[in-house]
């Protein structure tokens, strides 16, 4: 049996993927609303996972009437993530940096598709060694932020590759809707929502320990659902 190719590239969601920020930006929330007499309960702050920062801007206003625009919220939201993040470091998933190091070693161009913005993306970039992505697209970059799959679409199309022939990693149900609108294998690694088995999702119960073969063989259109299997014992 021949051994399948490696993807085209692969498309990294950020915030929960790559990195564990979702409590930098749940403190950030319930910062904000408690800074105008409000409260932000966790789950509240858990409908906002994987969404467009304007989407999740406008839930917040709605929900609890704080004052300012939606740009204003995310500004806000976006100054407290990076300060975070500039405090404390980039959080990196286990088996994160091990896998992308992996990736740019067998020459498998990467791609960052965050809804977060510029801002927040570069941080992380700056984190990351030298020449793991080879393009960025954020939230401030797209039209139509997830799951709307324009942003997976415009990474791919930035290198120059079928998206088909690629495999995005997410984190959320949102991204894993917007990964497989673009028509890209896919393969959930579900942090804080529980991510639901699917016709052609991969789901995975971390990046620990993942190798090079495992992303050829989704690549290759083999679903590899890890948490079916725990489920099954």
């Amino acid at each position: 049996m021949s051994t399948p190719d490696l993807p085209a590239a692969v498309l990294w969601d950020m915030d929960g993927t790559l990195v564990d920020t979702e409590p930098y930006w749940m403190a950030a929330e319930a910062a904000l609303v408690a800074r105008h007499g409000g409260t932000w309960t966790h789950e509240q702050a858990l409908q906002l996972v994987g969404s467009d920062l304007r989407a999740a801007a406008r839930t917040i206003r709605e929900q609890t009437g704080i004052p300012g625009t939606d740009d204003d919220i995310v500004a806000a939201l976006l100054e407290r993530v990076v300060a975070s993040v500039a405090e404390q470091g980039a959080p990196w998933r286990p088996g994160a940096l091990a896998l992308l190091a992996g990736l740019r070693e067998a020459g498998v161009p990467c791609a960052l598709v965050t809804m977060s913005y510029t801002v927040l993306a570069e941080a992380i970039v700056a984190a990351a060694p030298a020449g793991t992505f080879a393009t960025v697209v954020t939230g401030d970059q797209v039209a139509r932020g997830k799951p709307h799959p324009e942003a997976y679409l415009t990474a791919a199309a930035r290198l120059g590759v079928d998206v088909t022939r690629c495999v995005a990693v997410e984190d959320s149900p949102t991204g894993v809707a917007s990964a497989l609108a673009a028509g890209a294998r896919t393969v959930a690694v579900p942090l804080m929502l529980p991510i639901g088995p699917a016709d052609g999702l991969s789901r995975l119960r971390s990046l620990e320990g993942v190798v090079l073969d495992l992303l050829a063989r989704v690549a290759g259109g083999e679903v590899v659902d890890e948490l079916t299997a725990v489920a099954a014992r």
